[in-house]
């Protein structure tokens, strides 16, 4: 059903409406727009009138949102943001599409930007911008077609695909790993899973979004450990940059460290990689999911995860699951 005319007021008077109602003042809002102030007032009377109600309270030279008002803002603002971006979007890339996609940094960087190129010459009309997010968040409130994130695969009401598990494993600097342990190499670990304890006398790195790792890897090993402190960083680019300056021991997954492992940065101190229960998925909202870029990178994405995960193993022994080793999926 058409939604009738006078609840659709234009963009214009919305747009002077939103402008007052967030600065407080129609002159700053007719310097922001580019308007005189009679012509800012005026699309607020006309939008008043439109709707049948005050939106302001006028005091001598301010103007006060009503409670209505207020909330009308916020909503308004929203959908002003969404336009926008829709038509950024449209503008710059007419004749394809855009996907824009919410990433977690050090995954971001790390593992689906050299693999963007793949997806790009495949696709030449789609175009995919890219916006880090470290936490989980609503669909309804951000304009992100998709994200990728680490966790449980519920996500409120989002679809999702799971893309891979980790691989963990304690790591440090190999001047940390000789002066606690000896020279770095295959024996040192092989004590350190001989007895994981002795970490528990190292300074432990601590990641915001996953505060709870070291625990859950003591407890994969028979070690109570609860309330284990240390220093706590925000993201896997700075928490491994700490570990490899001899800040601490860092749970690393080994995908995100390859290149610092290579060049001898970083030094495992175990020999056993550890697998979290959780996963990295591409989630979606319900009604992006025929969205023919999402559809298109899903197929993509789906086919480079399983390919990585059938590839030769960077860690050789048995991998301890946090599902086995503690009996929950945590």
């Amino acid at each position: 059903m058409q939604t009738p005319r006078r609840f659709l007021p234009s963009i214009a008077l919305l747009s002077a409406f939103e402008a007052v109602a967030r600065t407080g003042s129609v002159t700053a809002a007719a310097r922001e727009l580019s308007l005189t102030q009679g012509a800012v007032s005026r699309q607020i009377k006309l939008l008043e009138a439109q709707l049948g109600t005050p939106l302001f309270t006028r005091e001598r030279q301010t103007v006060r949102p009503t409670p209505a008002g207020e909330a009308y803002a916020r909503d308004i603002r929203d959908a002003l943001r969404r336009i926008s971006a829709a038509s950024l979007n449209l503008r710059a890339n007419p004749l394809g599409g855009t996907l824009n996609l919410a990433i977690l940094p050090t995954f971001g960087t790390r593992w689906l930007a050299p693999r963007l190129p793949d997806f790009l010459a495949r696709h030449p009309g789609i175009s995919v911008n890219l916006s880090t997010r470290l936490v989980a968040f609503d669909f309804r409130l951000d304009t992100m077609d998709a994200a990728i994130h680490f966790g449980a695969a519920d996500w409120g009401g989002a679809e999702h695909l799971t893309l891979m598990a980790e691989d963990v494993l304690p790591m440090a600097s190999p001047d940390v790993a000789r002066r606690h342990f000896g020279a770095p190499g295959p024996a040192s670990r092989s004590d350190i899973a001989e007895n994981p304890a002795a970490l528990l006398g190292l300074p432990l790195l601590h990641l915001t979004s996953r505060p709870d790792a070291w625990e859950r890897w003591f407890a994969a090993r028979g070690i109570a450990a609860e309330g284990v402190t240390g220093m706590l960083l925000d993201q896997f680019a700075t928490i491994s940059a700490a570990a490899m300056s001899g800040l601490g021991v860092a749970l690393l997954p080994t995908f995100l460290v390859a290149e610092e492992l290579r060049r001898g940065e970083l030094v495992p101190l175990a020999a056993t990689p550890f697998r979290p229960a959780e996963r990295y998925h591409l989630v979606w909202p319900p009604e992006r999911a025929a969205y023919p870029p999402l559809a298109a990178f899903r197929a993509w994405i789906a086919t480079i995860a399983e390919a990585d995960a059938e590839g030769p193993p960077q860690w050789s022994g048995r991998r301890r699951d946090d599902a086995d080793e503690t009996g929950r999926d945590a």
